[in-house]
């Protein structure tokens, strides 16, 4: 009896799709209506592509419960056509967009195991088929629902020849209020239940049943609940009444074709192939050949009509995919050259200012470097002037004013070699070795004496200056002309000492006057500016002893080597 509720499933899933219009609301799909409206007008190939685009679009509208509605009634209609691996298939992907704990979504739920029961029925998996059912009969809300689910349970169950079974969920049904209020509902399970009395017990008789149902079906004008009596009643009479049967069959085979059945107009000539006279049971078989080459072409055509609507679904999208994933490695390389071009040109224009501000830096430097240069070397021709010409004037004025008499060639050579040393002031000094420096070194501090300024010196042999270099020996010789000259400028001291002592390879000069002294730090004017810089261009020492009350000590030391 499953195999004439079709219909009532379809318009039982319809009328779902109306009640939840008005529960939630979901994005307009264009494409969703102009499915119904295919499938209103009896043109399923056009229904199931609009369905398809309507579950397209619920996907990109995140619509999930629109994507489900769309899957189902795509899965009715490849059922309808005969593709019942697809119909399942179709109808198994749907569930996964419903939330079994949303009561409307469940609902449609019910709806769609419901067709999975139907489906696994027509592939005769009986069990499987119950399963799903009892699936439909969980999910479902709603009285009218559940009743369509067992009696389509109970039928299955007869088709398992668990007719106990069956039996207990038909008579349970026809007990209820609201079938008995529904004369379609109603006629449909007492048909059922009086069929299963008789495959479970060939004696019992269930003609007056059938035919009380046949007769409620001809009232109501449910033609497709009558074609369903008809089978019965052929079934019955087959083997008892062959004349009746074939009557029944063939109002049966007209009705079918009245209400465009070719599953039940394949039934019913089946039936007069049997029971027919040879002559029209040949011309029956014909038909019925025909009929079914016709009716699997036209599955197998929409089979591969819905499949390819299918494939070039999934194509568009793995293509879109594709392209999507060009468009953005086209972009990302795009990017990439925008930010190699950008880090390219920050680089160069980074270089720019780098070499700018190096350049400017090292301009700087260079005109730093350059007045440095010309301060160093105006500072080393001050130097020169004051030690060389200076202090070598203030000498020979000391010698000249110290003397009784004066040696005119002697002053004059003294004067030649300072005019000699005075043109050099501006040239690199590079000393020479002198032989009896301790000799020279005594006449310069001599040459500082007077009648009442006594200058001693002890320990300033030829053996002290071995190994002295000669820059050592030039650089000595000018600080000890400035102490000498500052001596008789400031200190007014009556009485020098100045000892010289080796003590390994360094040599310590000790100078000592009883003059005014130093009060506090020395004040380091350009001469004993040009004193410190000179000894520590020999890599030597000066200490001034400040502490004494009256007159000064210093100590000069260096190294030899």
């Amino acid at each position: 009896m499953k195999r004439y509720t079709t219909p009532l499933l379809l318009f039982l899933l319809y009328s779902c799709h109306q009640d939840r219009i008005t529960e939630k609301v979901s994005k307009e799909n264009p494409y969703y209506d102009r499915a119904w409206y295919f499938s209103d007008h009896h043109l399923p190939d056009s229904s199931f592509l609009y369905f398809n685009k309507a579950k397209e679009k619920a996907l990109k509208d995140n619509d999930s419960v629109k994507v489900a509605k769309s899957l189902i009634n795509m899965a009715i209609i490849s059922g309808d056509r005969g593709d019942f691996f697809g119909s399942q298939e179709i109808s198994l992907s749907a569930i996964k967009y419903l939330d079994p704990k949303v009561d409307a979504e469940r609902e449609i739920l019910s709806s769609n195991y419901n067709n999975l029961g139907k489906m696994a029925s027509r592939l005769k998996h009986d069990q499987e088929s119950a399963e799903f059912l009892l699936k439909a009969i969980e999910f479902s809300n709603k009285e009218a629902s559940r009743n369509i689910y067992l009696n389509n349970l109970a039928a299955n169950l007869t088709d398992q020849h668990k007719y106990d079974e069956a039996l207990q969920y038909f008579n349970k049904l026809i007990a209820t209020k609201s079938i008995q209020d529904d004369p379609i509902t109603f006629s449909r399970i007492l048909s059922n239940i009086s069929k299963t009395k008789w495959l479970q017990n060939p004696l019992y008789n269930p003609v007056p049943d059938f035919l009380k149902a046949l007769h409620i079906r001809q009232k109501e004008n449910d033609l497709f609940g009558l074609n369903a009596s008809l089978a019965h009643l052929t079934d019955f009479y087959m083997a008892k009444k062959p004349d009746s049967a074939i009557v029944y069959a063939h109002r049966m085979y007209l009705l079918a074709q009245q209400i465009k059945s070719a599953d039940d107009q394949l039934y019913a000539l089946e039936r007069l192939i049997k029971l027919s006279p040879h002559q029209q049971s040949k011309q029956y078989f014909e038909t019925y050949k025909k009929l079914q080459d016709s009716l699997e072409t036209d599955r197998n055509a929409a089979k591969n009509q819905f499949a390819v609507i299918r494939y070039e679904t999934e194509k568009s999208k793995a293509d879109n995919l594709n392209l999507q994933k060009d468009n953005v490695e086209k972009k990302y390389q795009i990017t990439k050259q925008k930010f190699l071009l950008a880090g390219t040109f920050v680089l160069i224009v980074a270089s720019v200012v780098i070499f700018a501000l190096w350049y400017k830096k090292r301009k700087q430097k260079l005109a730093l470097e350059s007045k440095a240069a010309i301060r160093e070397n105006q500072l080393k021709i001050h130097k020169k002037v004051h030690d060389v010409v200076a202090n070598g004037l203030y000498r020979m004025m000391s010698e000249i004013e110290n003397r009784e008499e004066v040696d005119k060639e002697s002053i004059l050579d003294d004067i030649e070699v300072l005019y000699e040393k005075s043109r050099d002031i501006t040239y690199e000094e590079h000393p020479v070795a002198e032989h009896n420096f301790q000799e020279k070194i005594n006449s310069l501090m001599a040459s500082f004496g007077a009648n009442d300024r006594r200058i001693s010196f002890v320990g300033n042999d030829d053996a002290l200056w071995n190994q002295v270099s000669p820059k050592a020996k030039h650089e000595i010789e000018y600080i000890l002309q400035e102490l000498m000259v500052n001596m008789k400028k400031h200190s007014g001291a009556n009485n020098v000492v100045v000892r010289f002592e080796r003590s390994g390879n360094q040599v310590n000069i000790y100078y000592m006057d009883d003059g005014v002294g130093i009060k506090g730090k020395p004040n380091f004017k350009n001469g004993l500016t040009n004193t410190g810089n000179r000894i520590c261009s020999i890599g030597g020492a000066i200490t001034f002893d400040t502490e004494k009350d009256r007159g000064l000590s210093i100590h000069i030391s260096f190294t030899t080597t």
